[in-house]
């Protein structure tokens, strides 16, 4: 009776414990990634300064407000703004538990990321075979490197968000994909204010 009586005792305990270990270890994988975010902005901070000093070095080559063309930039941009705002979507509907709504907001999520980075690689090939390419001038090498830079981390996240949904197809909303899907959701919302940037800083000052 004494045995049961201790036991029945330490069930709660241990569960507390549990609980207060899976907080803990949120609380670690959140904190981490926000430090990753931060050695990330670093990276950017760098290719904007070399792209800033380097943009009026256009030797022989052209200059920005000859090869951008701002109307289709404007709908690479618009397609990325978009996939933010239908990642925002799935979120809630994770929230909510509602497991095909989230893959369903990730599929046109995924769609609209595939749709910038298809832009995205276009524009690179069209520059390239019009005789723009990076190795022209050193404006040209610092706008491939900083928007390519952007583009490789876009296309990381995509890769991230397809095995998300495989996982989320597979397994359900458990706690481990509620907390990876939030993690992306900061990486993505991320690549979304940096694309401001480039959009503002390379584009529209570019045809200014």
């Amino acid at each position: 009776m004494s045995n049961l009586a201790e036991q029945t005792l330490d069930a709660p305990v241990e569960h507390e414990h549990g609980h207060e270990h899976h907080h803990d270890t949120d609380s670690q994988d959140i904190l981490g990634f926000w430090l990753y975010l931060m050695t990330d902005c670093i990276l950017f901070a760098t290719a904007f300064a070399g792209y800033a000093v380097l943009y009026r070095n256009i030797a022989t080559g052209p200059a920005g407000f000859e090869i951008f063309d701002l109307k289709y930039v404007a709908i690479e941009t618009a397609a990325l703004l978009l996939s933010s705002i239908t990642y925002g979507f799935a979120m809630i509907s994770g929230r909510r538990g509602n497991k095909s709504a989230v893959l369903g907001w990730l599929a046109v999520t995924f769609l609209f990321g595939a749709t910038f980075i298809g832009m995205e690689v276009n524009e690179f090939h069209h520059l390239i075979a019009e005789g723009h390419g990076p190795n022209v001038s050193a404006f040209l090498s610092a706008f491939f490197g900083l928007v390519g830079l952007h583009g490789l981390h876009v296309t990381a996240g995509l890769i991230w968000m397809a095995v998300l949904m495989f996982e989320v197809a597979k397994r359900g909303l458990t706690k481990p994909a509620v907390l990876r899907l939030s993690l992306l959701s900061l990486f993505w919302h991320f690549l979304d204010v940096v694309w401001i940037c480039v959009f503002t800083v390379v584009y529209l000052k570019g045809v200014a």
